[in-house]
């Protein structure tokens, strides 16, 4: 039997933190067992107090104060002990559901690297800024890698736990982690095996976080990452 680490950070989801935990846990993956990481990065509107209830289930650990995604998903993987590494957000975007497409090519055992694209699924976005700014980094990515990937920004990255040598250290410590696991991949000479997957964007009114300046620096990121 196959073990996938599940890495979610959280910070400041208190809203939908007690529902995507069970969709996470009741999430059935033929042949898979699960192990749930789940880092708390700082929050300050009662999701650390909301934790406490899935101690059982999952292994959770606190970090202070807030430093941001790719500090948290850090954490978690030097805890991980899967033969894969998932990572899922804390919000509502992601479906769980839809971890049979992700994991399911780990059966090839040419596969390492697997994306959930936004792009080739149905998804719900409702702002074409974020969405434009988003196919223009995944394009400079390609460019600058040679690659034809259509969502580098995707939330929902899997790969074997096996390439975890080749990523580290991390320098990303908020959503530069993206282009950074992405670059990195792709000069280890990994391809990216996409798989379609549903989405559902949020607003900023209803908590998004990621803004126009993460767009300014994941494209500093893959510049500095194949150049330097």
């Amino acid at each position: 039997m196959k073990k996938v680490s599940i890495i979610i950070p959280v910070y400041n989801e208190a809203r939908t933190i007690d529902l995507i935990i069970p969709k996470v846990l009741a999430a059935h993956i033929s042949g898979w067992t699960k192990e749930v990481i789940v880092i708390d990065d700082g929050s300050t509107d009662g999701t650390a107090d909301k934790l406490g209830r899935w101690k059982r289930q999952c292994r959770i650990f606190f970090e202070r104060p807030n430093r941001g995604k790719g500090a948290a998903v850090t954490v978690g993987l030097k805890h991980a002990t899967g033969d894969v590494i998932l990572i899922q957000d804390a919000d509502l975007e992601y479906d769980p559901a839809d971890y049979p497409k992700l994991l399911s090519p780990f059966d090839n055992a040419h596969v390492n690297v697997v994306y959930g694209s936004r792009f080739l699924g149905p998804h719900l976005s409702t702002m074409l800024v974020y969405e434009l700014g988003n196919k223009f980094v995944t394009l400079m990515t390609n460019i600058l890698f040679n690659t034809n990937i259509t969502d580098m920004e995707t939330g929902y990255k899997a790969f074997r736990r096996s390439v975890l040598g080749g990523l580290l250290p991390l320098r990303a410590k908020r959503f530069d982690l993206e282009p950074e696991l992405s670059a990195k991949f792709l000069k280890l000479g990994l391809q990216i095996y996409e798989v379609p997957i549903s989405y559902f964007g949020r607003k900023f009114s209803e908590g998004k976080k990621l803004t126009w300046r993460d767009g300014v620096i994941a494209l500093w990121t893959l510049l500095w990452l194949r150049f330097f």
